[in-house]
């Protein structure tokens, strides 16, 4: 969430600023709510004096010897008045809060400028995409031919867009993400082990809720036995739960940076995406991730953005994957980011490249939302910069390996930094 006061001292700016992720800000109902907000909290304090002061005069009028009556009569309407001034207050504060809810974050100011993915800025690449000599096949190709990959039974099973990954595929699945965890934590991220699901306060928490709740699958009450007080959501991302971990906390600023690596499975509706990437495990409504985030001092939290999409390139590097870093433009960033980089993995089957993570610094904006806090000393605590990015999405990255490392007869080369994981073998 923005910070009100930027909102109250900034509107016009902010406002401009938000035009450029094409969101139009309702400049005249934040103005028109916040003079409500201020004329009811005036009125409140003004009632509140004036009753403090007809208070003082009740002991002075007893002195006296004078009837207190009309003054106690007084006193007990003030405080009907007040109590009602508050509750406007407090109901205009609650409307405007619902309206900043559903803004997104402002830009960075290094974030170029622009509508669609058509505008993304490519900052660098590494490797070269592999040449062939014989008839490129996709991943799908790849893995039905070989009975790794049954997209019959997951829909038998379930529904369209999951999917059943048999022996050698499923063993490398398993394999990559225990070297991806195993990378993080030589680099210094600490693993943590999350719920996969989580209620409505953490979903507001990080920006999902209350924009994005057609992308989520809900798990609610089924009966007037459940015990559970409060519906439940599969998480879309262990950025959720691992960002959550810290809501309503005060840190020492000694114990940041906070880094942290999860993995997990992510559940996605995928609402408004029909027809695009359903073909295999690019686009999958399950689907596994290894999550990096960090929590750190606000004038860290650029450089801090820097580090975190170098660790999950490292990845990539060690799998000898070719990739390129794109800076994402205003129009195509998240919703809750300040600045965002996209790295796309080279896809043979598709002749292109195509997203495999997004690392992301939100600044102050989930911290607002999730009281998120440090203390430097005595001091007053402040706000923590958060940032989170994938390193990174298992099914795309199996994806990247099956059609980079194939060969014509249908085997997959194992990349070496996998071997280990794999009793040795090199390929499949």
């Amino acid at each position: 969430m923005l910070d009100p006061k930027r909102i109250r001292n900034e509107l016009i700016q902010v406002a401009e600023q938000l035009k450029t992720r094409g969101f139009t800000l309702d400049v005249a109902q934040i103005e028109a709510l916040e003079t409500q907000r201020k004329e009811w909290q005036v009125k409140a304090q003004d009632l509140q004096a004036l009753r403090n002061s007809r208070s003082k005069e009740i002991g002075k009028a007893k002195a006296q010897g004078q009837d207190v009556a009309p003054l106690l009569a007084e006193i007990e309407n003030l405080k009907s008045e007040l109590e009602q001034a508050e509750l406007k207050a407090t109901q205009v504060q609650g409307q405007l809060e619902e309206v900043l809810a559903g803004v997104p974050n402002t830009p960075h100011e290094s974030v170029p400028v622009g509508k669609s993915e058509e505008d993304n800025v490519e900052i660098r690449r590494w490797g070269t995409p592999p040449s062939f000599d014989f008839a490129v096949k996709d991943h799908v190709d790849l893995a039905e031919a070989r009975g790794w990959y049954d997209n019959d039974a997951a829909v038998r099973i379930t529904s369209s867009r999951f999917s059943v990954l048999k022996g050698p595929l499923a063993r490398l699945q398993r394999a990559l993400i225990q070297f991806m965890l195993d990378q993080h934590a030589a680099a210094g991220y600490q693993e943590v082990y999350v719920p996969f699901m989580v209620n409505q306060d953490s979903l507001r928490g990080t920006g999902q809720l209350p924009k994005f709740e057609a992308d989520l699958y809900k798990i609610s009450k089924n009966s007037e036995h459940d015990t559970q007080d409060r519906d439940l959501y599969l998480i879309p991302t262990a950025e959720v739960p691992v960002t959550n971990l810290y809501r309503e906390q005060i840190v020492d600023e000694s114990e940041l940076p906070i880094q942290l690596v999860a993995h997990t499975p992510c559940f996605r509706s995928e609402a408004g995406s029909y027809g695009r990437d359903t073909r295999g495990l690019i686009r999958q409504h399950q689907f596994e991730k290894v999550e990096l985030v960090q929590l750190v001092q606000p004038e860290n939290s650029y450089a801090a953005l820097e580090a975190l999409t170098a660790q999950a390139e490292l990845i990539l590097q060690k799998l000898a994957l070719p990739y390129r870093v794109m800076a994402l433009c205003t129009g195509d960033m998240g919703f809750s980011s300040a600045k965002t980089y996209d790295l796309e993995v080279w896809l043979p089957g598709q002749q292109a490249y195509r997203e495999i993570s997004s690392c992301s610094n939100f600044e102050d904006f989930q911290a607002r939302r999730l009281l998120a806090r440090f203390r430097i000393g005595n001091a007053k605590p402040q706000l923590l910069h958060t940032l989170n990015g994938s390193g990174l999405a298992v099914g795309r990255t199996l994806v990247a390996i099956l059609e980079n490392y194939q060969n014509a007869d249908g085997v997959i080369t194992v990349p070496e930094a996998l071997r280990p994981y794999l009793g040795g073998a090199e390929s499949l």
